[in-house]
Formats: C-alpha cells, structure tokens, sequence
C-alpha cells in the first residue's frame, strides 16, 4: 500500500498571514467579485480566520507571512465535473465525437487494474492541482466496463469488476491532497435490487470514512442517458433519498441519436429527480421545453465549454439557462478531451464561444465567468459552505497568480484581466487549507508525485495498444 501521509499533513493546523495582494475573493450572494487592490488575508488551522484592505491590524501576527508583492490572491478553481482517471489517457480518440472518443479512452482502462487506476488518479489530481483547481467533482471509472453505443444505447451487459476498482480511485484523490465530491456510477443492470443498492452504500461508506475535509461528499454518477433499465431513473431517486447524496447526470452531450437522448428526459422527470438537486453535466442537445421544465423542477447544470469543443458537441446555451434561474457551474472534464487542464484557457473558450454563438459580449463577461469557475461550481456540488470562495470560516484554498511573470501590461480592470490574460505561466503557487502543494505549476509537494507520473508512463506497456 502506497504512503497516505501527505494528505493529513497538508491540513495540519498552521497560521498564515498573506499581505500586498490584490485579492479577488468572489463573495456570496452578490456579482461582485470582490475585488481589493492591496489587501491582506489570515489563515490559521487551515481556514481562513479573516481579510481585509491595506495592512493587517496591529497585533496579528502567524507562523508565516507571504508577501505576494501585488501577486493575484484568488480562491482554487472548483470543476463541476472532472474525470480524474484519464490523466494519462490525453491524445486518444481525436477525430471522434463522444461515442468513438469513449470507445478509445475507456475501451483502454477496461484493461486496467485497480492499482493503475489508483495511480493515473493521483496524477490526474496532482495535474489539477499544478493548474490551480483545488477541488473537484470527480466521476470514478464505473465498476461496470464500458461497452460500445449503438445508436445511442448500450445492452449493460459488460462484465462488472470489483469494489476495490471504485475505492482505489477514491484512495487516489484523497492521497493526492486535492478536495473532491465522490461520484460513483449505480451500474443498475448488474446484479437484483439488493445487489445493486448494497453495492452503492459500499462504495458511499468508504468516501465518507475519509476525512471530511478532503471527500466533500459523496454522489451519483448518473447514467439514465445510457442505461436500457427501465427503472435506472427510480434506482437512483431512492439512492439520492436513502443515502442522502447528490446526482450529476451526463445528459444530452453528444450529436448523435439527439431523439432518442431527450426522450430520456422525462424519466428524470417523473422519477422526482429534478426536485432534489439534479445536476444536468453538458446539457447541449435541448430544446427550449426541455430548459424550462429543467428550470421549474429545481435542476443544475454543469457546463465544460472546453471539452464541448474538443469533441464537437456543440454549445450549451448558458447564458439562456442563467437568465431563466438554472444554477450553472464550471468543469474542466476529462484531461483526455480538455487535454491541459487549465482553468483559464477552459474559461476563455468559454467566453468566445458564448460571444460568438450570440453575437452580444454582454452573454458572457470575465468577472461572471470567474463566479462560474469557482463559488458557482461549489454551489451546484453542495459544497459552498466550505470552498469557492475566500470568505472568512472556509477553507484556505487559494493560488498565487503574478501578473508580471510574464507581464501583460497595465491593469486597467484587474479582475477582467485575471480572467482574460492570465495563464498557467502566471501561477506561482497553489494552496491547500493555507498550505503549499504547488509552485510554479510543476514543483509539487506531494511526495507521490514522481511515483505517479512513472506509473502512469508504464501504461501504454500494460494495456493492449489503443487506436
């Protein structure tokens, strides 16, 4: 078993105290992001104790000062949907839509063991974290293979692997240090009721063993869009019930067979699912009926403007559904169809392609984008009490960004600028709970990071060779 220290250390109780920052702390309950221009913020015992404008009042004091010397002071990015196990996965599947990209990449850990899973999880979580997301909600690879679409629909009669395959993903997040919802796919075609829900509370029971500052929480992966169970809507309303998780439902991706995906609309409907929190992820192929029923009933959406493009899916039509009242957040989706996980190239895409389907800048603006990526994420997971943002009693995750390194010029609106100029090149430092897991986007602290980029390398050796 691999060496499961870090994660608690990095949390370890500490005091921190960071001054001449321009801080942009994206606060709650207002579309003001927040902005202070030569600001300081106090961390102790790993959240943050308080903020403020200037310097800090006389008498505080901490067991570290950082002076970012005019450095960006920003909450971690959030991504509403992320598929940790694919770091090692990039490059496959490239002149494929969602169906054959899924053939390429899946069809390739269908060969991989647990242990490889648990590694290329560390190293997909560590590649977050180079990049500055600090929590994400991550789907585990099912415990039932994946299986071809046809027209799209599958028979769920691929073989299902042990328990062990869900929880050393699970295992691979936490050792990483990177905060993460646990979203587990019910796999309802395999095995009779009882089977099926003892399985999932297996698989809850050990995310929720973890530390509850690391696994946030626990969630479906919905999996109605291509299930051919009847019932699979109703299996996962009494799990949502039962168990006391949240659901986030790949819904209406792809292209293909479009008719066929809405019709399975309704069977979240009638399930009562939209009611209790349905997260809707990508959301593309809908009609306007499809929107407003999804609005009315209480449902989320999560939007990955990046791997939307990369896999020729299409736009969802955001700035409709925020208008309308549908809580939106933002993913960075599998590093096999985003490529470089890097929050913002994934929200400029995001900007542009908004821009340019509605011909209006107003449809989408930086400091909006910004929310999305962050506090707007935390919201549609369940988890905003804790991350999102930079607000006194959550949790100290915040990265370091130098607009000088590489410099872009004036500030003229310095917030439209973190969005809109900044790059991975501008990160000096990402922080977890007030502690230090990445500078300069390469140099972890993790001490499994040499580990798991060797065993990730050792894949194409391991599996049958992937087209």
């Amino acid at each position: 078993m691999t060496n499961r220290k870090h994660a608690a250390d990095s949390l370890a109780a500490m005091s921190l105290l960071v001054t001449s920052a321009r801080l942009i702390t994206i606060p709650a309950g207002t579309a003001d992001p927040g902005f202070i221009d030569g600001g300081w913020m106090l961390v102790e015992d790993g959240r943050i104790a308080a903020l403020g404008a200037g310097t800090p009042p006389a008498g505080t004091t901490a067991d570290e000062t950082l002076d970012v010397a005019g450095a960006f002071v920003a909450p971690g990015f959030v991504s509403s949907h992320s598929h940790l196990f694919t770091s090692g996965l990039r490059g496959l599947g490239v002149a494929d839509t969602l169906y054959g990209w899924c053939d390429s990449m899946l069809g390739t850990t269908a060969q991989m063991t647990p242990e490889q899973m648990y590694w290329a999880t560390v190293h997909g979580a560590l590649d977050f974290l180079a990049n500055g997301v600090t929590t994400a909600y991550n789907f585990t690879d099912p415990l039932q293979a994946w299986e071809p679409m046809v027209a799209g629909r599958r028979t769920g009669t691929a073989r299902l692997r042990d328990l062990e395959y869900h929880t050393r993903q699970a295992d691979g997040c936490r050792d990483a240090g990177i905060r993460f919802v646990d979203a587990s796919g019910m796999d309802v075609t395999s095995g009779d009721e009882d089977e099926v829900f003892a399985r999932f509370a297996a698989e809850v029971a050990h995310a929720r063993a973890m530390d509850p500052d690391l696994a946030l929480g626990s969630s479906i992966m919905g999996q109605v869009q291509w299930s051919p169970h009847p019932g699979a809507a109703e299996f996962e309303v009494e799990a949502m019930r039962r168990y006391g998780v949240t659901n986030q439902a790949h819904f209406l991706e792809s292209p293909e067979a479009v008719e066929h995906q809405r019709s399975k609309f309704a069977l979240y409907r009638d399930a009562g699912a939209l009611g209790l929190g349905l997260v809707f992820g990508h959301f593309i192929q809908t009609t306007p009926e499809i929107i407003d029923e999804a609005v009315a009933g209480g449902a989320a959406m999560s939007w990955q403007p990046a791997s939307n493009g990369r896999l020729a899916s299409g736009i969802a039509l955001v700035p409709e559904m925020i208008d309308g009242g549908m809580p939106v957040g933002v993913g960075l989706d599998d590093q096999a169809c985003t490529d470089v996980s890097d929050p913002w190239q994934n929200m400029r895409i995001g900007i542009y392609a908004q821009r340019a389907r509605t011909q209006d800048p107003l449809s989408m603006m930086p400091e909006q984008m910004l929310r999305l990526h962050t506090l707007g994420s935390a919201e549609i997971m369940g988890v905003a009490d804790r991350v999102g943002s930079l607000e006194p009693g959550k949790l100290a995750d915040f990265v370091v960004v130098d607009p000088t390194s590489p410099d872009v010029g004036p500030l003229w609106h310095p917030v439209r600028s973190y969005v809109l100029s900044m790059t991975t090149r501008n990160l000096t430092a990402v922080y977890v709970g007030g502690r230090l897991v990445n500078a300069g986007g390469g140099a972890s602290t993790n001490p499994l990071a040499s580990e798991a980029s060797a065993r990730v390398h050792e894949l194409p050796d391991l599996v049958a060779h992937p087209r």
